[in-house]
């Protein structure tokens, strides 16, 4: 069982040109869209819909998507950043210290909901083919696809860690505890990548790699239960009759993606400056409540409107 238990140093990145570098993280997000799209494509030639209005499906979710989740990790986590580092909020790039390219590393499950809901409405009213719920009933199987392959970013990134543990899923995230400037520092190794390598692999720097600690693998827990989220969904949708049930795939979404981000929460470091942690539940928590709720009410209670003829 021990076996399970390993040091995780990626290369989260490659060099392109100067500052600029290719994020595995990026990848991910490029993976979860376009396999969103090829869903999506399935669902419209299943149901014979136009195939036009397939692009513009795609365009507005991944700027709805990348917007709300940029805006809400900004106003959830870091809302310092609109007095610190404003520009930063809305290009991938750092100014706080020079100019850096950093990708949008600081993005919100919650704010991306959110800005595909509000992203939906507006595509809606512009390509008026099927009802707003409709589309938010097929697009939700794409993005459970989609956030599968957004939490192993997360995983690549040492990012969103888990909390301290002692059990055999536990993971050293080396360049979450040490970050570019120190390794190179402690180690005297000006290449950061290689004094990553050499806090593992040299025993002089066995102390440096004894201080970091083992912590729950929390971005792998999550991306594991989101395949379930979109295997349920694509049964449900292909194999019963609740896909004609107006909101009930969307309401499921909500209960079965929200109801794991809670708990897994629970694995969870306090991510953002400003978490807050009322009755023993911190930010994410409280974010996930409003949507499983809202998910019970369409799945439930929710009857649309019959038209009067």
């Amino acid at each position: 069982m021990y076996l399970l238990k390993f040091d995780w140093n990626p290369i989260s990145a490659i060099n392109i040109v100067g500052n600029f570098n290719l994020h595995f993280y990026s990848l991910m997000w490029v993976v979860a869209f376009i396999l969103g799209w090829y869903i999506m494509k399935r669902i419209f030639i299943r149901e014979k819909i136009d195939l036009d209005y397939l692009d513009p499906l795609f365009i507005y979710t991944v700027l709805a998507t990348m917007l709300g989740a940029r805006l809400g990790h900004v106003l959830f986590y870091q809302s310092e950043l609109i007095s610190e580092d404003f520009f930063s909020i809305f290009l991938p790039f750092s100014f706080k210290n020079g100019i850096e390219f950093t990708g949008f590393q600081g993005l919100a499950s919650h704010g991306a909901a959110i800005g595909i809901i509000i992203g939906m409405y507006l595509y809606r009213k512009k390509y008026n083919y099927k009802s707003l719920l409709w589309i938010l009933d097929r697009v939700v199987i794409s993005v459970a696809s989609g956030a599968v392959f957004i939490r192993i970013g997360n995983f690549i990134n040492s990012e969103i860690i888990g909390k301290v543990t002692d059990s055999n899923f536990g993971v050293r995230f080396i360049q979450d505890y040490y970050n570019k400037y120190e390794i190179t520092q402690l180690t005297g190794i000006k290449d950061v990548q290689k004094a990553y390598n050499a806090l593992i692999e040299n025993p002089q720097f066995a102390d440096l790699l004894d201080a970091v600690p083992y912590r729950h693998p929390a971005q792998l827990y999550e991306s594991f239960c989101y395949i379930f989220v979109f295997l349920i969904l694509w049964f449900v949708y292909s194999k019963t009759q609740k896909r004609d049930q107006t909101g009930y795939l969307f309401g499921l979404f909500l209960v079965l993606l929200w109801t794991i981000r809670f708990f897994v929460e629970f694995f969870k470091e306090p991510q953002g400056e400003e978490y807050i942690n009322w009755y023993g539940l911190n930010t994410g928590q409280w974010l996930s409540i409003p949507f499983i709720i809202i998910g019970l009410y369409f799945m439930f209670v929710y009857k649309p409107k019959v038209p009067v003829k």
